[in-house]
């Protein structure tokens, strides 16, 4: 078992977050679903505090590689979801573990400018670097739970400004640095992600809405989606690497935009009919990639375990 802890891929926290996420998309269609998911959430999240607890040398060298830097942003992520399923049973430590999430995320975001971004290599930026900087917008989705849609507000605009701002910068890195290697590929379809993630933290933590500011957003995460799954699609024929959690959350955020887009328009009389089957679409497509994610990342670990016993 210590193996296997002390192995297990900084990557797992975007399964984690994507499991987490799936939980929440699917709570309309069965709240035991959504458990089953917070449960699996949990688990994998208690894997991962396990090996920053014992092995925090490890965590702290994994953390000088701007790729497994970054993604680390999905343990944060994960705690702020994770906080809001377990609620009923943590009253207002809920609340405190939220707010440590936040905090956590902040140092993460502090931590990877000092070291990555003010001496910036530009082949050395991915895709990665939106969970850092627009990652900390889960706050946003999550601040109704505690009646903190000021604090969601102020983190949403900071979010979204850093979207635009690492829209340009990382586009213009794999525009002008074509040569990627094979286990960072699948991080390209993470750009389906900042977008769709600012759309429900808009929906969920500012009062005054401007719709067609919101319709703007969508039309862009929905290019973006399409980018990112044909992406995905080609690449599900690499062998495995951790980066396939790359294939989760951002697949997951989008079916819950599209999904609560096509909610808040007709919540003001403007019922969008297409919507309905490109959120069913999208819900079917989500839960295929957590799924299939999921598995791999069980039997990579299993593999991984048996061969060091067997060493």
């Amino acid at each position: 078992m210590g193996n296997m802890i002390k192995k297990i891929p900084i990557p797992l926290c975007g399964v984690m977050l994507g499991t987490a996420a799936l939980g929440n998309l699917l709570q309309s269609y069965s709240e035991g679903i959504r458990y089953i998911c917070g449960g699996i959430a949990g688990f994998l999240f208690m894997l991962v505090l396990l090996k920053l607890l014992l092995y925090p040398e490890v965590v702290r060298e994994d953390l000088k590689n701007p790729i497994l830097a970054s993604v680390a942003g999905a343990f944060s992520m994960s705690l702020m979801l994770l906080s809001v399923y377990f609620k009923p049973w943590l009253g207002a430590a809920a609340y405190g573990i939220w707010l440590l999430a936040i905090g956590l995320h902040i140092l993460l975001i502090l931590y990877f400018t000092v070291k990555f971004i003010v001496k910036l290599h530009m082949p050395k930026v991915f895709a990665s670097y939106y969970i850092v900087y627009v990652g900390i917008v889960t706050a946003s989705v999550t601040a109704p739970s505690y009646e903190r849609e000021d604090v969601g507000n102020v983190i949403f605009w900071f979010g979204f400004i850093s979207l635009i701002l690492l829209l340009v910068l990382i586009t213009i890195r794999y525009i002008k640095y074509r040569e990627i290697g094979e286990s960072e590929k699948p991080l390209i379809c993470i750009y389906a992600a900042p977008f769709n993630l600012c759309i429900v933290g808009y929906l969920q933590s500012v009062e005054q809405k401007n719709y067609e500011f919101l319709m703007g957003m969508f039309i862009v995460a929905s290019i973006l989606y399409v980018f990112a799954l044909v992406k995905a699609v080609s690449y599900l024929r690499l062998p495995f690497y951790p980066s396939y959690a790359s294939f989760t959350f951002p697949f997951v955020i989008s079916a819950t935009a599209a999904k609560q887009i096509m909610n808040a328009f007709a919540d003001r009389g403007d019922v969008i009919p297409y919507l309905q089957y490109v959120v069913l679409i999208e819900t079917i497509i989500a839960t295929i990639f957590v799924v299939y994610t999921l598995i791999r990342f069980l039997w990579f670990l299993s593999v991984r375990t048996w061969n060091c016993q067997k060493m």
